[in-house]
């Protein structure tokens, strides 16, 4: 079969196939986790702006945006696809370069509304999403994130098999649906090289996409069903040519979704081993920030390249800015949402700091991207004093995880301001039984 056959085929047939506990309680932290950066970015632009742009979508149709208001389906998916990604506090697939919780649970519950699907399922549709998107954007590889933005590419396939599951199409239509989602995916890289609102919504049009294409393919659109491996496909036009079936040999037996990456701190991924290792640093050894000659973060060449930025200007900078990141946590402690208010940005001590940074990739490390995300940070203090440590991993990947006490303090932190302390306890409990919600109107 063609790759989108066998990806097709996978989600189509997942109705009828058991589902390990395990992996259902894996799918709930993943919607705790995404509904957290939900809430944390709802009122970051530029979702209030996307809002206003779709007003004609709103206050209708069959789905609700997570305050309530009514939305049409593809709207929904959009809006909450942005927002989810807007505080760039949600999950990655590591192997993938890739936040799949944004486009595929925001399409997925946006669908499960329309069909009136209960919790069970919903879930279900979820881990269809994340298991067909990880592979594609494992497969698409480093060479693809040279230029794309993974979360806009993978994330399509993520929501359009999450939506053909819940609209219960057949094999050949599940299959159309991700051919037409080829089409349709896009995100680049340059968005966000520079203070810019196109991220995000690169993250929310793939939700969208994906929507589209599974409503597409369920009234008989189709496809071409090479579109990944052809000589003219995905794989030669936005990555290496690639081997396709490696990453395709475990599916269904190996699920990517219990091997996911939780957020420890508000910011890209890239900067989080620097930001734990210079922590790991301060912790051991007592030092103050001001006592700090010399920080030298020696990582792999994407992070530098995606999140080197030196004079970060604005909160959308500053969250791609290890020099930033790193100088705020040997300040502050941690890097939560308040590192990015306007008086943090133009604090002259911090400023001073970032001064004393300095990035260089690290040979070792930069082979073992994307498998492995790991930074050497070398402190020199001002008396002379040298201290130095390898951090591995980042807190937050499944090596190191964050544990469901700690998804639910994550959960409290970002929404409580939101929703109010009773609000945030009865969601809570809802969504940690998610698997026997007779329906999703509580979110």
């Amino acid at each position: 079969m063609h790759v989108s056959e066998t990806l097709g085929h996978f989600g189509a047939s997942f109705h009828s196939r058991p589902v390990a506990a395990q992996v259902i309680h894996h799918a709930k932290r993943a919607v705790v986790d995404w509904y957290a950066a939900l809430i944390a970015g709802y009122a970051m632009n530029p979702t209030p702006l996307l809002e206003r742009a779709m007003a004609e979508d709103l206050d209708r149709g069959l789905a609700r945006l997570a305050l309530g208001r009514k939305a049409t389906v593809k709207a929904a998916a959009l809006i909450h696809g942005t927002a989810s990604h807007a505080a760039e506090v949600d999950d990655i697939f590591k192997h993938a370069i890739y936040h799949p919780g944004a486009p595929t649970i925001s399409a997925a519950l946006a669908v499960a509304q329309q069909v009136q699907a209960g919790g069970e399922e919903f879930l279900r549709a979820v881990i269809v999403g994340y298991e067909v998107s990880t592979r594609i954007g494992q497969i698409l590889g480093r060479a693809h994130y040279r230029y794309w933005h993974n979360t806009g590419t993978a994330g399509t396939f993520g929501a359009a098999a999450a939506a053909a599951y819940l609209l219960r199409l057949d094999p050949a239509q599940s299959t159309h649906a991700l051919c037409t989602a080829a089409t349709f995916a896009a995100g680049l890289q340059q968005a966000f090289q520079m203070d810019s609102m196109s991220k995000p919504l690169h993250s929310g049009r793939a939700a969208e996409a994906g929507v589209a294409a599974a409503a597409m393919a369920q009234q008989g659109v189709t496809g071409s069903l090479d579109v990944f491996e052809g000589r003219m496909g995905m794989g030669v036009a936005m990555s290496d040519a690639p081997d396709w079936q490696p990453v395709l040999a475990d599916l269904g037996q190996v699920f990517n979704i219990c091997a996911m990456t939780f957020k420890n701190h508000s910011c890209c991924g890239h900067t989080f081993a620097p930001i734990d290792g210079a922590l790991a640093l301060q912790q051991a050894h007592g030092f103050n920030a001001a006592d700090i000659a010399e920080i030298k973060v020696a990582t792999y060449a994407p992070a530098l390249a995606v999140a080197g930025n030196p004079q970060p200007a604005t909160a959308a900078e500053a969250r791609f800015s290890i020099p930033y990141v790193v100088a705020t946590a040997l300040l502050h402690g941690s890097v939560r949402l308040a590192a990015f208010d306007a008086e943090r940005l133009a604090d002259p001590a911090l400023r001073a700091l970032m001064q004393r940074v300095v990035l260089e990739v690290h040979p070792e490390l930069d082979q073992q991207f994307p498998g492995q995300r790991a930074a050497r940070v070398d402190i020199t203090l001002k008396d002379g004093t040298r201290h130095g440590f390898l951090q591995p991993t980042r807190k937050g990947d499944p090596d190191l995880p964050l544990t469901d006490e700690d998804l639910q303090s994550k959960l409290v932190e970002f929404a409580t301001p939101v929703l109010g302390a009773d609000g945030v306890q009865s969601v809570s409990r809802q969504l940690w039984a998610l698997e026997t919600a007779p329906d999703l109107t509580f979110l």
